[in-house]
């Protein structure tokens, strides 16, 4: 770990592609810890102590199904929490492989759209943005979760669902703090507790868990991965600017700091708002954050007539990320073609890369 992140000097001066106004400058991160820090900082924000220690617990919602025309048992389950200032909790639900004589490695979706469209437990209603019959037949196991359960994706979110747990009353403090965390965070943090149940489970091989998301749960699976070491991959799907496109790469379709803090700021801490029109100033850029999955597994994908995440700009991250491994094909990339999407193509090449590195040997 410390030998990659000891490269984080070397990819912090190497000269973009065509269309890149300036280089990216050195960045001088004198272990993961410290890089971590920058980033959280001056970008996700920092949680409150107690979120980092929190106090979990696990309850099946209803009786474990048979499903899939037997492929797969149905498991739901609650995650409850306390922190200092309150209680609550989320539902989880997972396939997985029933004709497997050993703990299933598994995807764990981090669904940012209508749960009853696209994360259907019933199966009544399927689809490509969670193809969880095929992830079962390919011998992982699909889990996901709704990111509105830990947070509402909206302006008051920094004030309900899980902060209302760890953050004091607004009441009481006057204010956030401009270092606080932001929604992606709390997704983020949500994963994590995805986790703790994991590896409760004996059905499930909690060393080989990969965490997946599309547009802003694709920001949320890179910093689920970053901040939690226990996830062995990061599926990283359209994340576009603040996930895995580079910041400083002249992409005038693609969206900048500027745009995406004055439409969700509350994703973010109050400190990224310093960088609105200075993306070319910033001392770091997202291939450095990238590059803190180090040794692990991280995926991204792209999409071709995605200008607004910046396809170019993520496949370059990934270009100037690689050197932070030993094995840069610990480093996949894929760009398909359509537009902003996570579908069966997307989820083919993440499990195809979880097959090539012996997910199901």
């Amino acid at each position: 770990m410390n030998n990659a992140m000891n490269k984080l000097t070397v990819i912090g001066v190497a000269t973009l592609v065509a269309g890149c106004v300036s280089t990216v400058p050195e960045w001088n991160a004198e272990s993961r810890e410290t890089t971590l820090k920058w980033f959280l900082e001056n970008e996700y924000g920092v949680r409150p102590p107690e979120a980092e220690r929190p106090s979990v617990s696990f309850a099946a919602i209803e009786p474990d199904a048979v499903m899939m025309d037997g492929a797969a048992v149905r498991k739901r389950t609650r995650i409850s929490y306390a922190g200092p200032y309150g209680t609550n909790s989320f539902d989880v639900t997972a396939f997985i492989p029933k004709k497997v004589t050993k703990p299933a490695p598994a995807f764990v979706l981090i669904c940012n759209r209508d749960p009853s469209v696209n994360i259907d437990p019933t199966r009544a209603r399927k689809s490509d943005f969670w193809p969880a019959e095929e992830i079962v037949r390919r011998g992982y196991a699909a889990i996901t979760f709704y990111n509105g359960d830990l947070a509402p994706d909206r302006a008051i979110g920094n004030s309900a669902g899980v902060f209302t747990c760890y953050d004091k009353p607004w009441s009481k403090s006057g204010h956030r703090a401009f270092n606080a965390w932001g929604t992606l965070s709390a997704w983020a943090w949500g994963a994590s507790r995805v986790m703790d149940w994991i590896e409760t489970e004996p059905s499930l091989d909690a060393k080989h868990v990969a965490v997946v998301g599309h547009s802003r749960g694709g920001k949320t699976a890179l910093l689920t991965g970053v901040t939690d070491a226990r996830f062995a991959m990061a599926c990283v799907n359209d994340s576009g600017c603040s996930g895995a496109k580079l910041n400083r790469m002249d992409l005038p379709e693609s969206e900048s700091i500027a745009i995406i803090t004055r439409n969700f700021p509350y994703w973010f801490c109050e400190n990224y708002r310093m960088w609105v029109n200075r993306d070319k100033e910033m001392p770091f850029d997202q291939h450095q954050f990238l590059a803190l999955m180090a040794p692990r597994l991280v995926a991204v994908g792209s999409a071709e007539d995605d200008k607004w995440a910046g396809p170019k700009g993520e496949g370059e991250s990934c270009r100037l990320a690689r050197p932070a491994w030993d094995d840069p094909t610990c480093v996949d990339y894929h760009v398909r073609p359509g537009g902003h999407d996570l579908n069966l193509v997307d989820w083919t090449a993440y499990m195809d890369f979880a097959d090539r590195k012996g997910w199901r040997n």
